[in-house]
């Protein structure tokens, strides 16, 4: 059983390319982390953006990641298979919906999700382990991603009001 597909499949076939988080799942080494820096990336190409159309592509871009992860995974034979980090890339902008612009948060924002995501704390770990196909791939990562857009709102609002 295929545990990712060849750099050849991705780069040709838009699906398994936007799965693979633009092609970072490739990484031979933390393809989570590669497709959360791929998210980093898109985040500040939508700083032009207002906030309700940031919050519309995130949505049509997690809606999407259903159908794509769910897709690829099941074309390997693999359940949640870790080059599979389109959730990743959706996860951290959704983090990121609850933040201000600028380096010092995007960079919280960083830490913050890969640390929930990697962690799993309840009841992240329930989505991870109970929910299958397209669909347990992404929601892990966006309770992930809340959990995570909290602790940064907590932390603006403590920035601000200090």
């Amino acid at each position: 059983m295929l545990q990712r597909h060849t750099p050849r499949q991705v780069f040709t076939n838009p699906v398994y390319f936007f799965a693979y988080g633009f092609g970072t799942g490739l990484s031979p080494w933390a393809p989570g982390t590669t497709g959360t820096l791929a998210g980093v990336a898109l985040y500040m190409l939508l700083w032009p953006v207002t906030y309700w159309q940031y919050l519309i592509v995130t949505l049509t871009l997690f809606i999407a990641g259903i159908f794509v992860c769910g897709y690829t995974a099941a074309r390997l034979g693999v359940e949640d298979p870790a080059a599979v980090n389109w959730d990743e890339v959706a996860g951290y902008l959704i983090t990121m919906a609850f933040a201000p612009r600028g380096l010092a948060w995007m960079a919280l924002g960083f830490v913050l999700f890969r640390l929930f995501d990697i962690v799993k704390p309840w009841p992240i770990r329930w989505f991870d382990r109970n929910l299958k196909g397209g669909l347990g791939i992404m929601l892990d990562d966006l309770v992930a991603a809340i959990f995570a857009g909290v602790c940064l709102y907590i932390g603006v609002f403590i920035w601000t009001r200090a």
